[in-house]
């Protein structure tokens, strides 16, 4: 397939071969979803060229902070050998010395910081973020999972619980992940339309509603979706051409949303 110039999947993940094979089953098994895919580095690459896709950010999340910094070298080491690769790294509540691991990831010229409430066993209202959001501030992009299977009340993550941090957090550069919330779509325009947030589009075509997918979709700047696959659950390639498929995009329509994480990071 013909790459697009300045393309980016801003929403994938890469394991280490050491625990790349368990940590797609546990993904398969929470989400309870066939994965065909094993999660390497080699892999995504291979599914990037597939889709036409230069670049692709690289996600993980520290479920406890004993976590933060093994991830986080990792990170780093992704970010060091493999060139079509910007990698996030992530951090914790309970992890002490989190200005000190952000600066250091900062001089390893990491660009983003992943948290995944759900699945770290925090809520992203929870005021121990308070001090980290301030220290990512604008010089991180901030990519955070929202929704689940849960009722926003009872979900560690929602768009209104994002919309109170970016109401207290001004700065942050934050990609509400699976078009605003999974399972939370219902809620996306009322608590996130108007604001400085970037939706990405992982983990959500094989299940939004057409409306609620449309409504989502004109309530916000095109500059602000960014395309996502959240591979290894699904590719590039099927995730791109479902997109496209199910808004009715043109070409020069799909390649805009295609090449918006490039802007976002500042390589376009």
């Amino acid at each position: 397939m013909k790459k697009i110039a300045h393309s980016v999947d801003v929403h994938t993940h890469a394991f280490h071969p050491k625990i790349a094979a368990r940590a797609v089953e546990q993904l398969a098994k929470h989400y309870g979803v066939g994965i065909a895919h094993n999660g390497l580095a080699e892999d995504l690459l291979n599914r990037l060229d597939e889709a036409g896709v230069e670049r692709a950010f690289v996600h993980s999340a520290a479920t406890k902070a004993e976590q933060v910094k093994p991830a986080n070298d990792w990170a780093i080491y992704l970010q060091e050998h493999y060139p079509r690769f910007e990698a996030f790294g992530t951090i914790h509540p309970d992890f002490a010395d989190f200005e000190q691991e952000l600066n250091r990831l900062a001089s390893c010229g990491i660009r983003g910081i992943k948290l995944h409430p759900d699945f770290q066993g925090f809520w992203l209202d929870d005021p121990r973020l308070g001090p980290i959001f301030e220290c990512i501030g604008a010089r991180f992009v901030l990519m955070v999972h929202i929704g689940d299977e849960h009722p926003p009340e009872e979900n560690p993550s929602c768009p209104a619980k994002l919309a109170r941090v970016l109401d207290t957090y001004p700065d942050l550069r934050v990609v509400a992940a699976h078009f605003g919330g999974y399972r939370h779509w219902a809620y996306v325009t009322d608590a996130l339309a108007g604001r400085r947030v970037y939706l990405d589009t992982s983990s959500s075509l094989a299940f939004i509603e057409q409306n609620l997918l449309e409504r989502i979709f004109n309530a916000f700047p095109r500059e602000q979706i960014l395309f996502g696959s959240d591979y290894p659950m699904w590719t590039p390639r099927t995730e791109r051409d479902l997109l496209q498929k199910r808004l009715g995009l043109s070409d020069a329509e799909l390649e805009e949303i295609m090449t918006n994480g490039a802007r976002l990071i500042g390589d376009a």
